[in-house]
């Protein structure tokens, strides 16, 4: 299967600052996968689910740790559904969301 795509998953934590106050951290890794648009099933039952599905996504299995955004070519997606098709590969369903863009 060709994963010539480069990605970047990305994981948010939050840090307490010097004040107290916890902010939020984010951490990324690039990673290969094979991206193509959303098939028709999944783009007319997600709207239907108030979902807005993009892309279907899929890399090694071992590449992934549970990150729920990804980042594909400057924008910011948000994970919404993860299928292990094998034992080595999964795909992550993701949608352009608000809120995925910020610092």
């Amino acid at each position: 299967m060709d994963r010539s795509d480069v990605i970047n998953l990305i994981s948010e934590t939050r840090v307490q600052d010097a004040y107290g106050v916890w902010r939020p951290t984010r951490t990324s890794r690039q990673v290969y996968a094979r991206v193509v648009s959303a098939p028709a099933y999944e783009f007319f039952e997600g709207g239907r689910n108030g979902l807005n599905p993009q892309y279907k996504m899929t890399m090694f299995f071992g590449d992934y740790d549970g990150e729920s955004i990804v980042e594909y070519k400057g924008e910011a997606f948000s994970v919404y559904r993860k299928y292990q098709t094998t034992t080595d590969t999964i795909e992550l369903y993701v949608e352009r969301k608000g809120g995925t863009n910020g610092a």
